[in-house]
């Protein structure tokens, strides 16, 4: 009995002492300001989708540009003299890439509405580029306006014929990125006939 009525005057002692650092934490629950929530990814839009594939063929096309030695930019396989082979008119390394960038302005151009840049007047672009460094910065002006092209896709224009043009607006932006691949699978081929290896193919780190 004496233990009973030592018990009793402790918890109620104990329940008192708990009971404000409980009512305390849930005060301070209370009053903090919400978790934030992560930010959720904006939806694709066609145009989006297409600048991401343009960036990846640019990325592959840049990469092998600057791959090759400026000594090598004349470079075309006709030069190899292999047995059986028929290499004679062949573009050369240099060539190819102005190739690209060319037809990028002329495929994605309509798009925009921009004009062809001063001496584009055929598929293998200006005569008068022929150091690597004005060859790289054609390429590379190219694809920006590739971007600017897949940013005035939308849903409701993407079907229309731009200008003149007898090509829908979704097909002129995805045959620049397809052309583009076809000649990168080109542009590999003339690196690995120097000894270079591709750098999409070179070991990682």
């Amino acid at each position: 009995m004496k233990q009973m009525r030592i018990f009793l005057p402790l918890a109620v002692l104990i329940f008192t002492v708990a009971a404000p650092a409980h009512s305390a934490k849930n005060a301070a629950a209370a009053s903090a300001p919400p978790p934030q929530q992560s930010q959720e990814p904006s939806a694709p839009t066609i145009a989006s989708a297409l600048d991401r594939e343009i960036s990846g063929v640019e990325k592959q096309i840049m990469d092998v540009a600057e791959a090759m030695p400026e000594g090598k930019y004349n470079f075309s396989p006709e030069t190899l003299n292999i047995p059986g082979a028929d290499y004679k008119g062949v573009r050369t390394f240099a060539v190819q890439v102005k190739h690209v960038a060319a037809s990028n302005y002329f495929i994605w151009s309509p798009l925009t509405g921009d004009k062809l840049p001063e001496g584009l007047k055929g598929g293998n672009g200006p005569e008068n580029l022929k150091t690597k460094t004005d060859i790289i910065k054609f390429l590379k002006d190219s694809f920006t306006l590739g971007h600017k092209a897949a940013a005035t896709l939308t849903t409701e224009n993407m079907l229309q014929n731009p200008g003149n043009s007898k090509s829908t607006r979704l097909r002129l932006a995805t045959f620049g990125v397809a052309h583009a691949f076809d000649h990168y699978g080109q542009m590999v081929e003339y690196l690995r006939m120097n000894g270079i290896v591709p750098p999409a193919s070179r070991a990682k780190d």
